[in-house]
């Protein structure tokens, strides 16, 4: 797919703290953010919020504060029986793994601990 952009064009990973998600990403560093692979520019500084400290903050305190509040009013059950968006986002509930992207990348699907009633998957 990176070789059909036109040359020059711009790739951001902003995954590149969990390894990336192109075959071409590699980490870079605020000092030496970019470097040109297939033609195409490549931007993979890892933890990119951290250049803008503050501002992130606020950013994920302003989306996250409504929700926070909803888990503290209703406590956690309810909140999450009652909000989707609150139980997508629970990862682990009681000891249990609620969602699959709450395994280690390095756990495969098939692993013995995934199986049983304490996997509750999407």
């Amino acid at each position: 797919m990176i070789k059909t952009m036109k040359p020059r064009s711009i790739l951001m990973d902003i995954s590149i703290d969990e390894g990336g998600c192109f075959e071409t990403s590699r980490p870079t560093t605020h000092e030496h953010p970019t470097y040109i692979e297939e033609g195409i520019i490549h931007y993979c500084v890892p933890n990119m919020p951290s250049i803008v400290a503050r501002t992130s903050t606020h950013a994920f305190l302003s989306t996250a504060f409504p929700y926070i509040q909803e888990i503290v009013s209703k406590g956690v059950d309810q909140a999450i029986s009652e909000n989707p968006a609150i139980e997508h986002g629970v990862g682990t509930y009681r000891g249990e793994i609620r969602h699959i992207s709450s395994v280690s990348p390095m756990t495969s699907a098939s692993d013995e601990s995934m199986e049983g009633p304490a996997y509750v998957g999407n």
